[in-house]
């Protein structure tokens, strides 16, 4: 495999772990996600990993139901640890080193995340699942995975969806839904593509970051995006 980039931020919803069951972990479908990462690491690429909390809880959920915003964010990082921890067993399952490092001072489940910690760590050979999102209430975790790309230098966000790329409008809802293939993050921001927040498309345009916004069921998906082969969507400074 030549890979094109050396340093990868990949990102995971916490749907993407539950599977067709929508909630909790589906262990097919880590073991699945632990094989892709698998491949790349074996071949020396450094990986970090960003995953949400949305298959335990939401913090917009809770607010929605009468959660207190503040309390309902915090159990959502929360819920992101919970996932961090599962996900980091998958990985050793399959033979990859991994550790998670959380943004929240929770000592039993991982050491506190600091950047330079993190790349320390991708370079001796681990990958690092950074847990809890920023740290702070009012953030997403596709926040999150941008910031934690710019802090730990890393060359590409993979966004992991379940569709194959970016489209004009929901391909789930709308079957007429034209996909995207390319375009810059300015032009993201200013049609309102939902894959990803206003403030996680910013940082990535103001830090030079490009986006690869790909299916991860697909096998062999992950490896293509590491190679610069054409799947999913890309969003860039020039499209």
């Amino acid at each position: 495999m030549k890979a094109r980039y050396k340093r990868v931020l990949l990102k995971l919803s916490g749907e993407a772990l539950a599977g067709e069951r929508g909630y909790g972990i589906d262990a097919d479908v880590a073991s699945h996600i632990a094989a892709e990462i698998k491949e790349i690491h074996d071949e020396g690429v450094q990986v970090g990993i960003v995953i949400g909390g949305g298959n335990i809880f939401r913090g917009v959920a809770g607010a929605a139901a009468g959660v207190n915003r503040t309390v309902g964010d915090t159990v959502g990082m929360l819920a992101t640890v919970i996932n961090s921890l599962l996900f980091r067993e998958s990985l050793e399952a399959v033979g990859v080193p991994a550790i998670v490092l959380t943004a929240l001072r929770i000592d039993k489940a991982g050491e506190y995340y600091i950047p330079e910690h993190a790349m320390e760590y991708m370079v001796g050979g681990r990958v690092v699942i950074i847990a809890a999102g920023t740290g702070n209430p009012f953030f997403t975790t596709d926040t999150a995975a941008a910031l934690r790309c710019a802090e730990t230098r890393c060359d590409v966000l993979l966004k992991a969806t379940k569709v194959d790329g970016i489209y004009d409008c929901d391909p789930m809802t709308n079957p007429a839904a034209e996909k995207i293939d390319a375009l810059t993050h300015r032009e993201a921001l200013k049609r309102g593509i939902r894959v990803m927040d206003a403030t996680a498309f910013s940082l990535c345009m103001e830090n030079g970051i490009p986006i690869v916004v790909f299916e991860l069921a697909a096998k062999g998906n992950l490896r293509k995006c590491v190679e610069g082969l054409p799947v999913g969507s890309t969003v860039s400074k020039e499209a």
